[in-house]
Parts: C-alpha cells; sequence; structure tokens
C-alpha cells in the first residue's frame, strides 16, 4: 500500500517510505514512550494536511524539522497530532466512588497529623480530571479542608491542553455530568453557553509540563495518589512496565494508582496489588 502526501501548488506526490515511517515510528517512541508501529494508516492520515498546511515539501522535510528543532514545539506539535486528548469531568466514576467512600476516609485518618496529600494526575488533558480530584477533595474535607495542603500536580507533553487547562472555562455541556452542587459551588457562569472554575479549585491545581518518558523523575516528595487513565494505551508493554515501576518508587507506602479501565497490571509486572478494577495499591 502506497501513502503519500500531497503538495500544495504542484502536482507532483511525494512517497512517505517504509523508510520514513519506521524512522518516525523510532523517534516518537524512544522520546515520548508511544507505540505507533502499526498505526501507520493514521499517522499518514493526520499528518497530510498538516505538512501541507505548513509549506513542507515533503515528508523528509518535515520530518528533519522535527528531530532538528531544539526547542522541542515541533515534536510536541507532531504528538498533539498523532494522539487523541479525550477527557471529562467524572471520567469512570467508579474510581471516584472509591476515592470518596475508601481512600479519603483512610487517608484523612493516616495523615491527619501532617495534613498532607500529595497527588498527581500523570497525562491530565485539558484538566477536567484534577479539576474533578480537587472538587471531590474540597468537598470531602468541607470546613477542615483549609488545614490540609492538598495541591494536585497536573502534567502534560502537550502545552495547548495545558494552556487550555489553566484557563478552565468549560461549556455548559462539559459539565452535565458533574453534580448540581458542584456546579454553583464551584463555578461562575459567564454566559449560557460557558463557566469558568473559581478560584477555590483553580488554585488546587498546579498545570507542568512533563515527559513521562524522563529518565528521572524531579520530585522532591513522593505522592499519596497517582491517576494515570487512558494515557498507556498509546505504550507497548515495556515501556508500561517501566512506568508503572517508576510510579511506584515515587509512590508512598499504602499510596494508591489509578488506571484506565481498558488497561491493566499483571501482577508478574510490578509490586503493585489489585484493590479494584483499574486501582492498584503499594503496600
Amino acid at each position: 500500500m502506497t501513502f503519500v502526501v500531497y503538495l500544495k501548488g504542484r502536482e507532483t506526490m511525494e512517497d512517505i517510505t517504509g523508510r520514513e515511517f519506521a524512522e518516525l515510528v523510532g523517534f516518537v517512541k524512544q522520546t515520548y514512550g508511544i507505540n505507533l508501529l502499526q498505526k501507520k494508516i493514521l499517522v499518514c492520515g493526520r499528518l497530510s494536511n498538516y505538512i501541507i498546511q505548513s509549506g513542507f515539501h515533503s515528508f523528509s522535510e518535515y520530518f528533519s524539522h522535527v528531530k532538528n528543532d531544539r526547542t522541542g514545539k515541533a515534536g510536541v506539535t507532531l504528538v498533539n497530532k498523532l494522539t487523541t486528548n479525550h477527557t471529562y469531568f467524572l471520567r469512570e466514576p467508579q474510581h471516584f466512588e472509591i476515592l470518596e467512600q475508601i481512600i479519603l476516609p483512610y487517608f484523612a485518618i493516616s495523615e491527619a497529623h501532617r495534613k498532607d496529600l500529595r497527588v498527581w494526575s500523570a497525562g491530565c488533558s485539558t484538566g477536567e480530571e484534577p479539576y474533578t480530584l480537587a472538587m471531590l477533595i474540597n468537598s470531602y474535607f468541607g470546613a477542615t479542608k483549609c488545614g490540609w495542603n492538598t495541591k494536585i500536580l497536573a502534567t502534560d507533553i502537550s502545552t495547548a491542553v495545558l494552556e487550555q487547562g489553566q484557563k478552565a472555562i468549560y461549556s455548559t455541556t462539559q459539565l452535565e455530568k458533574l453534580p448540581d452542587r458542584w456546579r454553583t459551588q464551584y463555578f461562575h457562569k459567564i454566559d449560557d453557553e460557558s463557566s469558568v472554575l473559581k478560584d477555590i479549585i483553580r488554585q488546587e491545581v498546579i498545570f507542568r509540563r512533563f515527559n513521562l518518558m524522563n529518565e528521572i523523575f524531579p520530585f522532591k516528595k513522593k505522592f499519596h495518589l497517582i491517576f494515570c487513565r487512558n494515557v498507556m494505551i498509546y505504550f507497548d508493554a515495556e515501556t508500561k512496565v517501566k512506568l508503572i515501576n517508576r510510579f511506584y518508587d515515587h509512590m508512598e507506602p499504602g499510596g494508591y494508582l489509578f488506571i484506565g479501565h481498558s488497561e491493566s497490571i499483571n501482577r508478574h509486572e510490578s509490586k503493585y496489588q489489585f484493590v479494584a478494577p483499574a486501582v492498584y495499591r503499594k503496600v
């Protein structure tokens, strides 16, 4: 099968060769952990128009630009084009039920002396997940929340989604799954079509760009909760296992890891213990 990129203003077209595709697959996997080996049609379909619109004359020219861009921005744009940042408030609600009914009561007692609950939303996309966590934690602790440090680290490789998350503006449709009391308590209505989160929640989330493939995780303290849901679906088995074990090393004893329901951890792959579907604990 031949994959082509049509060149704007030209009658000819440039083939995306097997060698070029293999180079792209290797670069993306090594740099971002994403496995595109079986995604050739997707890669060509999503990049063709972008290559044309950006004024490149061939796939080779574009890929050379990505590799030689020292700022890393071209690589991030490439990843944005090839992955889907699909998320929403209260996604996989069973996780938040477990968090509210079992996990937060446990930490409310075990961390009562320090009042320090460290949470990481890894692969946070446009902010719905970390903001859901912030609203749930605020709602759970109520009047006692002011005595706790429950700041949430929200990271993603994409600067575009991080910028959206920091704005914290969401459409009325995006808020439909939230409880009425949360919409009233935590959001300020801009108009009939959109609302913005109030500072009481926005200030609880710290957005940072971070690549999960970094050799070093530069965190001074370990986490009690790590949410990395529907991120590892893009990784091959070896990359996934390495990342899971890094999470384990950067988690407090008794801490919990949440992954996506379409993902799983083999009991032989790490020391995590199964708690519930897509929920694991470091004991």
